[in-house]
């Protein structure tokens, strides 16, 4: 497989949300199910910032360096000899249209393109989107460090995911492979979220903007890479 996108993810605010499975349903693309941790359903909200991204090796005029909040929840595909455990976003938004255009064009992922920037001090950091009336922000104070986190647990569940699915039509599934290291966790001492839900990710996702996440974290992050994505087999 060929490196589509490298880049470096820094500093990602992790809120992870309870769901009834139900509410994902329909995003679910053909060939993949739900992933479950110990049979709960989880949707998560990440913001975090992007450097020094290149795409085929070529780093692109005023889009090296910017963030992305996104809203996502995961799912596996079980092939012959192994199980590959995955995302599927229901929005990721960013601060530049020409990465939503890539994006949208390449992957079929649902881009949109609102205003963003970020606020980094010795141990907080927040990020703030807004489009129309519309605005949001995460805030956190970051706590001590946990390391990578142990097999099975919680936090393992959330990071590592290795592969994205992309519901580009009704019976097509494209899948790419995101690469990256284990990463470190941190505590959250203090967390504020103020997000219009509804207005962002769609009306089905609005009591959100009401409920608290059963955990939230921050990950260190890491290089990473994303492959070129390619059309998966379904069958019906």
């Amino acid at each position: 497989m060929r490196k589509f996108l490298t880049a470096k993810w820094q500093d990602l605010i992790m809120a992870n949300y309870e769901v009834e499975p139900s509410l994902l349903t329909d995003f679910v693309p053909k060939g993949t199910s739900l992933d479950f941790h110990e049979g709960k359903c989880y949707a998560s909200l990440v913001a975090f910032k992007f450097f020094d991204t290149r795409v085929l090796g070529f780093p692109i005029p005023f889009h090296i360096n910017f963030e992305e909040v996104n809203l996502r929840f995961y799912v596996k595909r079980e092939t012959n000899n192994e199980t590959r455990r995955g995302v599927v976003f229901v929005k990721e938004i960013v601060p530049r249209e020409a990465i939503s255009f890539v994006a949208r064009v390449f992957y079929g992922e649902p881009y949109e393109t609102w205003e963003m920037s970020h606020l980094k001090a010795e141990n907080e950091i927040a990020y703030f989107w807004s489009k129309a009336d519309c605005k949001n922000h995460i805030a956190v104070e970051i706590g001590r460090n946990w390391g990578v986190p142990e097999e099975n647990s919680h936090g393992e569940f959330i990071i590592e995911h290795y592969w994205g699915y992309t519901k580009r039509e009704l019976n097509r599934t494209d899948e790419y492979k995101v690469e990256h290291p284990k990463w470190e966790l941190f505590e959250i001492d203090y967390a504020e979220i103020d997000v219009d839900f509804g207005f962002a990710y769609g009306e089905q996702f609005d009591f959100l903007s009401e409920t608290e996440p059963k955990s939230i974290f921050l990950a260190k992050g890491s290089e990473i890479s994303v492959y070129k994505g390619e059309r998966i087999e379904v069958k019906t």
